[in-house]
């Protein structure tokens, strides 16, 4: 196929070369109505570029099919044997791909590590969880994906299952065994959908760790705007093989998506699919060079730990992203949240994510030598500063096996029945009636329906009190828990 061109950046250019008036939506008329002040700040050429796909880009009655033709370029750049683009993000994205394989009622295998949108998508969908509990690394207090055997035993426990929905790579950079997990599935004949918000880079460079579509995985779900250069909510599902009719995912898809789809998302996630075929391979070559100098000033910077392919040589991980820089700070006597915060008042650098123990900082095709060197001189100003940030109460980390709650009621049943809240103390033994996550990365520790236990309010009451955000909880102080009311 011709990668030059970018059918719906074409259409819009077009667009804009006729001058069209729109007496239908968005009501701003391509930046006439909108306030100069808003403008100042966002550009004009922001609203100039917001036209709807129907009557715009795009007419039904007489189809140019251009939003066919982007799909078509992206499915052919990446190896996927079809493509759709989403402009509500992989969160929705991936709400969808678990209703394409699994209904209400249907029980569906998840990895326990997911993020916050997986939960919410049990909830909506109605689905039954068979949580495949990730790989826990006690060192470092972090969670990398399951292996094959761990999803092998919950399929054979679970024969009706529909299938099972992978995380890689994590927020972390570690990566699962895409192979050896869709291997499993594939011999229960049950599809593996990959949610892999974090690796649309992944297809473009051969040093970087297999992608799901090559790894033989049904469906792939990518976030563009993470590591790619889409604008955000830019996602796009990945399909291959029979086990998901792309009829029934694109029903899905209507059923949960939006029907003013973004021009703005489209437009930029064509963009990137040629950016991307014709430059990717060199600029990914310079993006890796970059993270790896960025990788020996931090692991030759006293007080703080990078984490490197050790965890793969450990066995904890299949692979590494190496443009995922993984800080440990520990050392440093504060917390990964805490540097952050730090960084952000005292250097302008806002980092990728950040927990008890660590930061993290995304290198992509986008950095340069400026970004590269305010990152390092960032670091080491934060070592240099450290002794003067004020210590906070200690968070309360649990042990692994205390993050494996029961799940004791359906979390759709639990997330809309009858609760109430309680003081944490009290919480103890109830039923979770809500999703409480701490952000970033955004993985719930309390799922609906899941059994609280001590070790789990110790820890979130102890890391609210130190400053963690749990933006999803009914009370983000973690003093009351909402449950299931008793009786219910």
């Amino acid at each position: 196929m011709d990668h030059s061109h970018a059918p719906v950046l074409d259409a819009l250019e077009e667009f804009r070369r006729r001058g069209d008036i729109a007496y239908g939506p968005p009501g701003h008329k391509q930046g006439r109505g909108v306030d100069p002040r808003v403008a100042d700040v966002v550009g004009l050429d922001v609203f100039r570029s917001d036209v709807l796909t129907l009557n715009g880009l795009d007419d039904r009655r007489e189809s140019q099919g251009v939003l066919s033709r982007a799909q078509e370029l992206m499915a052919d750049a990446v190896g996927a044997e079809q493509a759709f683009f989403s402009t509500c993000g992989s969160s929705l994205s991936v709400r969808t791909a678990m209703l394409a394989v699994a209904g209400p009622g249907e029980k569906l295998l998840l990895s326990r590590n997911a993020h916050k949108s997986v939960i919410a998508a049990v909830v909506v969908n109605g689905v039954e969880p068979i949580w495949v509990h990730p790989k826990f690394d006690s060192e470092r207090h972090l969670a990398h994906p399951p292996e094959p055997d761990d999803v092998r035993r919950r399929l054979e426990e679970h024969p009706d299952a529909k299938g099972m929905l992978l995380i890689t790579p994590t927020n972390w950079g570690t990566c699962a065994d895409i192979r050896g997990v869709a291997d499993v599935c594939h011999s229960f004949d049950v599809p593996l959908i990959v949610d892999e918000a974090w690796g649309a880079h992944l297809p473009f460079h051969p040093d970087l760790p297999a992608w799901g579509i090559d790894a033989g995985a049904d469906l792939v779900v990518t976030s563009v705007h993470k590591m790619g250069g889409a604008i955000e909510q830019s996602s796009v599902f990945h399909l291959q093989y029979d086990r998901v009719s792309p009829d029934v995912l694109k029903q899905r898809e209507d059923l949960l998506g939006t029907t003013s789809a973004s021009s703005l998302v489209y437009a930029t996630l064509d963009g990137w699919r040629r950016q991307m075929v014709e430059h990717g391979r060199d600029l990914l070559d310079g993006a890796l060079r970059r993270a790896y100098r960025v990788r020996e000033a931090v692991a030759g910077t006293s007080g703080l730990r990078l984490m490197d392919r050790e965890v793969v040589e450990a066995g904890l991980a299949a692979e590494l992203d190496p443009l995922k820089i993984v800080i440990d700070v520990q050392d440093l006597g504060i917390s990964g949240m805490q540097a952050a915060e730090w960084l952000r008042t005292e250097c302008q650098v806002d980092v990728g994510g950040s927990d008890t123990f660590r930061i993290n900082a995304s290198i992509t095709h986008a950095d340069d030598d400026d970004t590269e060197k305010v990152l390092v001189d960032a670091l080491r100003k934060l070592v240099d500063g450290a002794g003067s940030i004020e210590r906070q109460p200690a968070v309360h980390l649990p042990p692994p096996r205390s993050l494996e709650l029961e799940q004791a009621r359906l979390p759709r049943e639990a997330f809309f029945g009858e609760a109430e809240q309680v003081a944490s103390k009290d919480a103890v033994g109830r039923i979770a009636a809500e999703t409480i996550s701490p952000y970033p990365p955004g993985v719930p520790v309390v799922a609906p329906g899941e059994v609280i236990n001590s070790e789990v309010v110790d820890y979130l009451r102890s890391g609210a009190d130190h400053g963690m955000l749990l933006p999803d909880a009914a009370d983000p102080s973690a003093k009351t828990f909402r449950v299931v009311a008793r009786g219910r």
